[in-house]
């Protein structure tokens, strides 16, 4: 099963062209086995075929028949054009630091092979076969984390997956623990590559680990968002706030679709609530504090900053992010950018910071809940506060979790830094964004988790009235994870057994669920 409870994949096919985001989550995290298009398998051979008469033709070809970077000026003999391609693998591999974990490495193969398969890379079907055949077969190249611009692309990152592929290296299989690649390679029945000319740079060249690590967390982020909704609608029964403010009406007359899906999905979560009619007559309040009665418009701009994250992530791993290109129809390669991973960083940097955000307003709901002067309920939501503290730690851990997430939503796509004697004198950070945007979406399941944690015991306070359909099906899963606080107790691992719930999805909500009017 995938992480979110979706069916899982037996294969997908690589065609270069049409990936989505839980395509590759399935390869990464549940082990989808993969196969390479007909067609794609045909074009990477003409685009072979392509290189090898530019290569005769004796025209000058960047990285192929000369050197790299400042470099690019010296030419590289004949005779040592295959040398070229093994040693810019080797120098390259320099990356230090903890490894990427292998969902990460599996999702950055899977990405460099759709690249490879749209066949403007002039590599042989040799070196994809052999990318795909490590994935399979459970072959994960150690990736240190840190060590990537962004441009020309994350070459370090790749590196290490090449160098892993030629049989030098370390590799983890199936889980196990790190070994020499070539050892792993023989079990498992796949033989080294030894690189023919361009290869090295088809390898290396391009965005993937920042793609990788970013889709992996956006994928996070986008269950996360549902939990918020499912957060807030409890915590408004908690404090028996309005569901008016979420009524089509007033969000038809500012349609940002992220607002309208918040907004309905918080009407179908307290569709047919006793809490509700319990205060609908004779409740003094005029309106609910901002936490409260704008979670259409907060959530609903996060919904937003990911459906765009979305939207580039889902282009640029269908892209060619190689250079220099191999195209059809040109006599000669030519020399470009795409490697740059500006609008990757960008997109990254900007689902941080609507992470950090939705973070901010679920710590808002949860002091509102354990503040007796703000809920009408018992203070840190215990029976005897004073003798016991209820939730009140839990809070300290939200707010730590959101400091750090502040710290992470300062953008890493602003603080580009001249390398390679001034040839790459304008990088992306493509790596440090997805890297931070990583840890921002666990700190944002942590923050949740406390909300949900603190919303369930307040709805349940509550009782015998019951709250809305889906904040009772949310309250009956917070419950089969963790009891309610009777006693004082460590409540470490409720909030992690929470958060475990969050990054899975089990707070779903169906995106055509319609809720009634209150």
């Amino acid at each position: 099963m995938l992480t979110n409870g979706a069916p899982s994949i037996a294969t997908i096919t690589l065609d270069g062209r049409s990936l989505v985001l839980e395509q590759i989550e399935a390869v990464a995290q549940d082990h989808a086995q993969v196969a390479l298009a007909p067609a794609a398998l045909a074009r990477v051979k003409r685009s072979r075929k392509q290189l090898k008469e530019m290569l005769a033709s004796g025209l000058p070809i960047y990285g192929v028949t000369t050197g790299f970077g400042s470099l690019a000026s010296v030419p590289v003999d004949r005779e040592d054009q295959r040398a070229l391609q093994t040693n810019l693998v080797r120098s390259h591999a320099a990356g230090v630091g903890p490894p990427l974990p292998d969902a990460e490495v599996r999702a950055m193969m899977l990405l460099r092979a759709n690249t490879l398969a749209r066949g403007h890379s002039g590599c042989r079907p040799r070196v994809l076969e052999g990318l795909l055949a490590m994935l399979n077969r459970r072959v994960h190249p150690v990736v240190p984390e840190i060590g990537s611009l962004g441009a020309s692309g994350d070459l370090v990152p790749l590196a290490h997956v090449a160098l892993a592929m030629m049989g030098e290296g370390a590799a983890t299989t199936a889980g196990g623990p790190a070994g020499p690649v070539a050892e792993q390679l023989a079990e498992a029945g796949i033989e080294p590559v030894r690189l023919a000319e361009k290869e090295g740079m088809a390898l290396l060249n391009g965005t993937q680990a920042t793609t990788a690590v970013g889709i992996l967390a956006l994928r996070r982020l986008e269950r996360a968002l549902d939990a918020a909704d499912v957060a807030g609608a409890a915590t408004l029964e908690g404090v028996k706030g309005s569901p008016t403010p979420f009524r089509s009406e007033i969000h038809e007359a500012r349609p940002h679709p992220g607002q309208l899906a918040s907004a309905r999905r918080l009407r179908a979560l307290l569709a047919d609530s006793e809490i509700r009619e319990s205060h609908r007559e004779g409740d003094a309040r005029v309106q609910d504090a901002y936490s409260i009665r704008c979670m259409p418009q907060v959530h609903g701009a996060a919904r937003d900053a990911a459906s765009y994250a979305r939207r580039v992530l889902e282009i640029e791993a269908n892209s060619t992010t190689d250079n220099p290109l191999v195209l059809p129809g040109h006599r000669t390669v030519l020399s470009g950018g795409n490697f740059h991973a500006q609008i990757v960083a960008q997109c990254l940097d900007l689902a941080a910071i609507a992470a950090t955000d939705l973070a901010a307003v679920s710590e808002r709901r949860t002091d509102r809940l354990l503040n007796p002067a703000l809920s009408g309920l018992p203070a840190f939501l215990t029976d005897q506060p004073g003798v016991r503290s209820g939730f009140m730690m839990a809070q300290i851990v939200a707010a730590d979790a959101l400091s750090e997430m502040r710290v992470l939503a300062h953008p890493a796509s602003t603080d580009s830094v001249p390398t390679s004697a001034s040839q790459e004198d304008h990088v992306s950070m493509g790596l440090a964004a997805a890297r931070k945007f990583r840890r921002s979406a666990g700190c944002l399941e942590t923050v949740l988790a406390v909300e949900l944690l603190c919303a369930a015991q307040a709805v349940e306070y509550r009782r015998p009235l019951r709250a809305g359909r889906g904040v009772e099906r949310a309250v009956a899963s917070v419950r089969k994870a963790v009891p309610r606080l009777e006693e004082d107790r460590s409540l470490s691992a409720d909030i992690e057994a929470l958060a475990r719930l969050v990054r899975a999805g089990t707070f779903a909500v169906p995106a055509n669920e319609e809720g009634q009017e209150q």
